[in-house]
């Protein structure tokens, strides 16, 4: 039987994370996946914080485990996180990201978490883990060449009159369908592990005859063409408008990537106190995803307009170009199991995108301030985990 004190702390470290979903909702998750629409036009702030709200939900449900396991039990060795390291990692970087969002300046989230973890896990007389640390450093320093110069090229192919529109947007719109083939949901595996729609559609019909690589890739192409054939169809009936729900669409897939990402920094922490209360982990994923609704509604509309006009005049074109490369980034980083900035990711398709137009609308002063804002959130969230618990620690035995 848990101790009425046990119950207390947990009870604080459950009010932590939630403060962090709410934070992370407010900012990186859901702000960032609708700011290229908005600065398309395509919809307006109010409905978009309220959209991506709902998508982030149901991907931190479906998509979730993965980062949140990492956060949890892989970032610092040899130590289980005690109640108080998570509060403190908790709090730490909940704080610095709400100062973020209320500065209008986007704090990388998942620089503040991670730092904020191995502080106090170091502090308690872990090991790093840097094999871990490797995978993570490596996915933040490619992201801005990757994520940029893939956005600058298919922004520039988008532009290019060697290319029509008509053409050129449903080819992009099939790659999009190969990679959503390819995204894995919790419950598809047949021993009800997580699965992606192909290898599921693979495993089913392998009995009809064939092997089940060949069914794999023809459930791959066969979303993408019926990807492809859709948006072929909208760019048919209205060129203009076609662009528009394809970057619904496209904002659509990365708020929903961005909540089984994201929904990790929150509740990462307290998957080594799960044991003590027997609480399983889809009702840990459920509970850090209604905070990522809660601070999407009432703290994102904020930062998306902050995303949407400061960065770069966007049209639907250049938008579309930043949201594809974020959407596979985002994808990678979720099935890898590694904590990734959304606002890193958006933030360098955007600036990737702009400069496809010459530079246009990109202040390189905002972008100085958050290459700045990024760095110097990790290294004072692992500042003040470490030096925080090491206070802490020393006043009170934990």
């Amino acid at each position: 039987m848990v101790a009425v004190g046990t119950l207390l702390t947990l009870a604080v470290a459950a009010l932590a994370s939630l403060f962090m979903a709410w934070a992370i909702g407010a900012g990186s998750s859901g702000s960032t996946p609708f700011a290229p629409a908005v600065g398309a036009n395509a919809i307006s702030v109010m409905r978009a914080g309220f959209i991506v709200g709902l998508l982030g939900f149901s991907g931190a449900i479906l998509q979730g485990a993965n980062v949140t396991n990492a956060v949890g039990t892989e970032l610092v060795g040899g130590v289980t996180l005690s109640v108080t390291a998570a509060v403190i990692a908790l709090l730490t970087a909940a704080i610095l990201v709400a100062i973020g969002v209320f500065a209008g300046y986007p704090i990388a989230t998942a620089f503040t978490v991670t730092g904020a973890v191995v502080g106090v896990g170091l502090a308690m007389g872990g090991d790093p883990a840097w094999p871990k640390y490797q995978q993570i450093a490596s996915l933040w320093v490619l992201t801005p060449f990757v994520g940029g110069g893939a956005s600058y090229a298919t922004a520039r192919a988008l532009r290019s009159e060697r290319f029509s529109e008509a053409a050129t947007v449903p080819v992009l719109a099939g790659i999009v369908g190969l990679l959503v083939a390819n995204m894995e949901f919790a419950g598809l595996g047949a021993d009800g592990s997580s699965a992606s729609i192909a290898r599921a559609s693979a495993v089913d019909l392998a009995g009809v005859g064939f092997g089940e690589s060949v069914w794999f890739v023809a459930s791959m192409l066969f979303v993408g063409v019926v990807a492809g054939a859709v948006v072929t169809r909208w760019m048919r009936t209205d060129p203009v408008r076609g662009q528009r729900w394809f970057l619904l669409v496209l904002g659509g897939l990365v708020a929903f990537s961005a909540g089984g990402s994201q929904v990790g920094l929150a509740i990462g922490p307290l998957v080594p106190l799960l044991d003590a209360v027997a609480v399983p982990l889809p009702a840990l994923l459920v509970g850090g995803g209604i905070g990522l609704l809660a601070g999407s509604w009432t703290g994102a509309p904020r930062m998306i307009k902050a995303l949407a006009q400061d960065y770069s005049s966007l049209g639907p074109r250049r938008s579309i170009a930043a949201m594809i490369p974020s959407f596979a980034i985002a994808q990678t980083a979720v099935a890898l199991g590694v904590p990734v900035s959304f606002n890193e990711i958006i933030v360098s398709a955007i600036i990737g995108s702009g400069f496809a137009a010459g530079g246009a609308g990109v202040s390189k002063r905002k972008m100085l301030y958050t290459v700045l804002a990024w760095i110097g959130s990790l290294v004072l969230a692992f500042g003040l985990g470490y030096g925080v618990f090491t206070l802490v620690s020393s006043v009170f035995p934990v």
